[in-house]
């Protein structure tokens, strides 16, 4: 285990193990969000996003968190291990609902200057709502991840599909 995707719907807690494992196989930690955010969340462009992961993969170890379909190949295809977090949808969006409302009270910054607001936890549309966003786009990560299961895609890989808390305590545990 020495580079390592970490993939799964919002608030299924790729970042936060992301950074735990990183640390328990020295790893460098690669935010895939911290590099396609700008100022604003503004979007990098995909040329240049590209260019900033490539370049955060130029190392021996690296732990990644992030589900971006245009670095999927760069990712997915360096990596020697991909831990899917599968969690039911009724935990990830309680987790992301907790985690947002803290970082809106907390003024928490998450990147490049950027807070979760008020307004964006109100709105209905998952453009601008994180919430909404989890709850809509579960069943596309659930059905995209286990057709690469079942596809060369990730034969390449150690897969690890994670279902609850208690695996992925499990699997840090046995690092």
């Amino acid at each position: 285990m020495r580079r390592v995707a970490i993939v799964g719907g919002s608030g299924s807690g790729k970042s936060t193990l992301a950074a735990l494992l990183a640390e328990k196989i020295d790893a460098t930690s690669i935010e895939l969000d911290e590099l396609f955010h700008g100022e604003n969340r503004a979007p990098t462009p995909t040329p240049e996003f590209r260019r900033r992961v490539a370049e955060s993969l130029d190392t021996d170890r690296w732990v990644v968190a992030g589900n971006y379909s245009v670095v999927m190949d760069l990712v997915h295809g360096g990596a020697d291990t991909i831990i899917w977090l599968d969690l039911p949808r009724w935990l990830v969006t309680s987790s992301i609902i907790r985690r947002s409302l803290r970082r809106v009270i907390q003024r928490e910054e998450m990147w490049n200057g950027n807070r979760e607001r008020w307004r964006n936890l109100v709105s209905r549309d998952p453009e601008v709502n994180i919430i909404v966003w989890a709850w809509t786009h579960h069943a596309a990560h659930t059905k995209r991840y286990e057709g690469f299961l079942t596809s060369p895609f990730w034969a390449h890989a150690d897969v690890r599909r994670l279902r609850s808390r208690h695996e992925v305590a499990q699997l840090l545990a046995s690092v």
